[in-house]
């Protein structure tokens, strides 16, 4: 007799009870998860499905399994997707209302960790401003091989950027590599190369012509030589003309829209040629303008549990809007997120890769979790299917991060990280907020029937 999936409704947002979540050591019976509907993240149509979980890794799909020994959970009204894979976010600065060095400790980016697994979120790229501490004592290794609770973390280590130390707001930003020419770029490769991280970060951007932009000369050595090691590269981007060069120079990845203007047939033609991919990082651009009034979600208990202490209050202040719709950058902000919506749709009609990522991490108002749900809004919105938007959230992201072999599809011989919601995304792409369970390597980490 087949055991119903005892959730609530409403979980508590820390209500994880995994204990260690070693992907090696997921074990126990076999799993069976019957007559789920299932978005497998491939881009293929939902169907009705039983999925047969053994060591951690899927090894049947709606077929005939030996219910002997096993445990069978039956989904009949639930949908089953691949949990999602967030490809630019920022680790452990941000606590409360701040973001600054004094924040990046273990217990902070443990804590992330966990609420981006609470949310769907098993595996984020940290894109370029860790620190030595996440490093050292084998600490990135245990999170990124699944062997510590929460989301496994890919990280691009130590970024590169320009000379001028004055950036703009958001995590900190001191320890960046700083070449002030070409021929500094080699040894600083080299340091880098010590942390093995997963891409390389630049930032080609003068931020409204408030800061420096990297030197062309520069941002070609970096990626030359970050190619000669095989590692990719993500370049924060904002202009077209900056992405229309940084894609000839053979930058891998455009990691933000491009908000100055509409994209054109050549620069699209060019991507595809040269299989550049793009995460829009939509959520980035909305927020920047969003808490001017009182967006739809503001009171909403998926959007407040994400929040970090006193950001709800923050954004509650009249001060606070005030000083959002009076900032000098707003009517760009306004016009930048409209040609980020406008870009992301003609970019996925041109059959560039497109991966989820919404830089959350990086100010208070760019909300873990949420914003990963949020940005599938957005692509909707934007014009592409719901099915696009998953697709987008889990086999693209996994292919940007190389780890598709394993992760971001629902298919037999692939690591049993699931998302169990309560009704189907595709009919309305909110539905994934109806968080019923969260499997990581087979394992339970929200939800269950424990």
């Amino acid at each position: 007799m087949y055991k119903p999936l005892l959730l609530p409704l409403i979980l508590l947002f820390f209500a994880c009870t995994s204990g260690g979540n070693n992907d090696k050591a997921a074990v126990g019976k076999k799993l069976i998860l019957k007559n789920a509907t299932l978005i497998d993240g491939t881009g293929a149509e939902a169907r009705q499905t039983d999925i047969t979980i053994e060591r951690g890794k899927i090894t049947a799909l709606n077929s005939t399994v030996d219910t002997a020994e096993a445990e069978v959970i039956d989904l009949s009204g639930k949908t089953v997707l691949p949990a999602f894979i967030s490809a630019h976010v920022h680790i452990g600065t941000l606590k409360g209302t701040s973001a600054n060095a004094e924040n990046y400790t273990r217990k902070n980016i443990l804590r992330q960790l966990q609420n981006y697994q609470q949310y769907g979120i098993l595996h984020v790229l940290s894109m370029g401003t860790d620190r030595p501490l996440l490093f050292a004592n084998q600490f990135y290794d245990s999170l990124k091989n699944g062997q510590l609770e929460g989301a496994r973390l890919f990280s691009a280590g130590i970024g590169f950027h320009v000379p001028d130390v004055k950036t703009p707001a958001g995590p900190p930003m001191d320890l960046l590599y700083r070449p002030k020419s070409a021929a500094e770029v080699p040894a600083l490769m080299d340091s880098l190369m010590q942390y093995k991280p997963r891409v390389v970060k630049i930032w080609v951007d003068d931020f409204g012509g408030s800061a420096k932009k990297m030197d062309r000369s520069v941002y070609q050595a970096v990626i030359q030589e970050a190619h000669k090691q095989q590692v990719p590269v993500v370049a924060h981007v904002y202009n077209l003309a900056d992405a229309r060069q940084l894609v000839a120079d053979g930058v891998d990845v455009l990691g933000h829209s491009i908000r100055d203007q509409l994209v054109d047939d050549e620069l699209l033609k060019q991507m595809k040629a040269n299989k550049v991919a793009y995460i829009p990082t939509l959520t980035l651009d909305e927020f920047a303008i969003a808490y001017a009034g009182n967006p739809e979600w503001i009171n909403d208990p998926f959007f407040k549990q994400a929040l970090e202490p006193g950001v709800y209050e923050m954004l509650h202040t009249a001060d606070y809007r005030t000083k959002v719709k009076e900032d000098p950058q707003y009517a760009r902000n306004v016009r930048a997120f409209q040609h980020a919506l406008a870009n992301v749709q003609r970019i996925a009609q041109a059959g560039i890769l497109i991966g989820l990522g919404t830089d959350s991490g990086a100010s208070p108002v760019r909300v873990q979790g949420f914003s990963e749900h949020r940005e599938l809004q957005l692509l909707v919105e934007a014009g592409l299917t719901p099915l696009q938007a998953i697709s987008i959230a889990t086999q693209n992201a996994a292919k940007i991060l190389r780890i598709d072999d394993q992760y971001g599809t629902i298919e037999k011989g692939k690591v049993a990280d699931l998302l169990v919601l309560s009704a189907n995304p595709l009919t309305d792409i909110k539905n994934t907020q109806k968080i019923e369970g969260v499997l990581k390597a087979g394992k339970w980490v929200r939800g269950g029937n424990d």
